[in-house]
């Protein structure tokens, strides 16, 4: 088992930061803090002190109006947000343009958009969460020329998402559960099945995720403090101390993909934990030994319906 050490970045702590993801096109990093509502952009510059790591410049910071679940690149170059109950296209100004929004239900319950992904094909997937906890109130859609349809139903807090390399299994992290789940996916279609468990997540609950270019899964675990890699067997291999509670995102981030840069929030800390974890809420990052996957853009130049 190795134990690495992340470090923090230089931006201010955000409330709840989530979501990093490396934009290829135009070699920044994108990340949310969702309940201030904020989507963020910033550039990979290297620590004065000389040691080898990248620290991270924020450049552009817009407010879509309402909790941002999620921001992806697209094939057009504008932004794909998800914000409260909609997904929408951000353009230069900041200017939001809706095509998705959720249904509505007939039980009351309050949902928002949660997490996101894009998945082999340039297809947009998006978690539903309920407000305020409701078991099984929550549903994981996929969007594409169709509109959205519902890929599970029944979940209560879907988190992260991810492929291997191939394409051929899908990886899922649900917070309810304390476990990561493991589909065969069908990239022609879109299509996951065969649902089974990855690894159970001990001492924390798992949130966001990526994949690297070997097949291993490298897990947020919130409550923990730490990072931790699944080799495709579900054997842990790697710890990544955080040095803070809740750790919420992670993706491999640079030039060459071998920046490992997590998210941290402070949303949920006690007055004690903000005391002694000074560096809750900020970014950190790591060089890990290994590279990731570069991220798909959401391919919204093919016409989107809304379902």
């Amino acid at each position: 088992m190795r134990h690495l050490r992340a470090r923090p970045c230089s931006p201010d702590p955000g409330r709840l930061c989530e979501g990093p993801l490396w934009d290829p096109a135009v070699q920044e990093l994108l990340w949310v803090d969702i309940t201030a509502g904020l989507v963020h952009r910033g550039s990979l510059v290297p620590f004065a002190d000389g040691s080898g790591l990248p620290d991270l410049l924020p450049r552009v910071t817009l407010a879509p109006g309402g909790p941002v679940g999620a921001v992806l690149p697209s094939r057009s170059g504008a932004l794909i947000a998800t914000v409260s109950t909609s997904v929408v296209r951000i353009d230069d100004s900041g200017r939001c343009e809706e095509f998705a929004s959720l249904p509505l239900f007939p039980d009351g319950v309050r949902r928002r958009f949660h997490g996101a992904a894009c998945d082999p094909h340039g297809r947009l997937l998006a978690a539903a969460m309920p407000s305020d906890t409701t078991e099984g109130a929550g549903s994981l859609y996929q969007l594409g020329p169709d509109g959205l349809r519902v890929l599970l139903d029944s979940v209560t807090l879907s988190h992260g998402l991810g492929w291997s390399p191939d394409g051929s299994l899908m990886y899922y992290a649900d917070g309810a559960t304390g476990r990561v789940d493991v589909f065969d996916y069908d990239v022609a279609t879109g299509t996951p099945g065969g649902r089974r468990p990855f690894a159970s997540i001990d001492g924390g609950a798992p949130d966001g995720l990526t994949v690297d270019r070997d097949g291993s899964v490298w897990v947020a675990v919130r409550g923990a403090g730490q990072v931790r890699a699944f080799a495709p067997d579900g054997t842990c291999h790697t710890v990544v101390h955080v040095g803070t509670s809740h750790v919420s995102g992670v993706v491999f981030a640079g030039p060459a993909l071998d920046t490992l840069v997590i998210t941290t929030a402070t949303e949920g800390l006690t007055r004690q934990q903000l005391d002694e974890e000074r560096h809750a809420g900020r970014l950190f990052v790591c060089r890990p030994g290994t590279a990731g996957l570069p991220a798909v853009p959401f391919d919204d130049l093919v016409p989107q319906e809304t379902a």
